[in-house]
């Protein structure tokens, strides 16, 4: 799973559900909750565009960035090179350009204007980094 903050609340996206990682019946999902701490209580939100796990999130101006990550089940596992977006003031996902290399198990975080996407594996060791530019759609090695 990822999370996020924004406005005061918590936002859950995606993770693994039931199983055991690789070696059982397991799913991801795209689901998304939200947390408000000053009601204590939680609700649904607008499902993740892919389901997916060990992916990473950064925010900015609002908008909760999630990039990479992994499908995993008892046949397969996949990893991804997806972007997305999701504005929790309209409860809505953007779809943007997806990252170069496709990866799971990777960091990010928003420094400045970028998302920065770090490390992270496709079944194998991967190093260096992308960043994303909102402003430009691009990312930069």
């Amino acid at each position: 799973a990822a999370a996020g903050a924004v406005n005061n609340k918590v936002y859950v996206i995606g993770g693994r559900v039931g199983g055991v990682f690789i070696t059982g019946p397991s799913s991801n999902t795209d689901i998304v909750e939200e947390y408000d701490p000053a009601a204590d209580a939680w609700a649904f939100r607008a499902k993740m565009p892919t389901p997916r796990s060990a992916m990473a999130a950064g925010v900015y101006e609002g908008r909760i960035y999630v990039t990479g990550g992994e499908y995993q089940d008892a046949r397969m596992m996949a990893t991804f090179r997806a972007l997305e977006a999701y504005d929790p003031a309209r409860n809505a996902w953007s779809v943007l350009p997806s990252m170069p290399t496709s990866r799971h198990g990777l960091a990010g975080a928003v420094v400045g204007k970028r998302l920065h996407m770090v490390s992270g594996d496709v079944q194998s060791a991967l190093s260096g980094a992308h960043s994303y530019t909102e402003a430009h759609d691009a990312y930069e090695f």
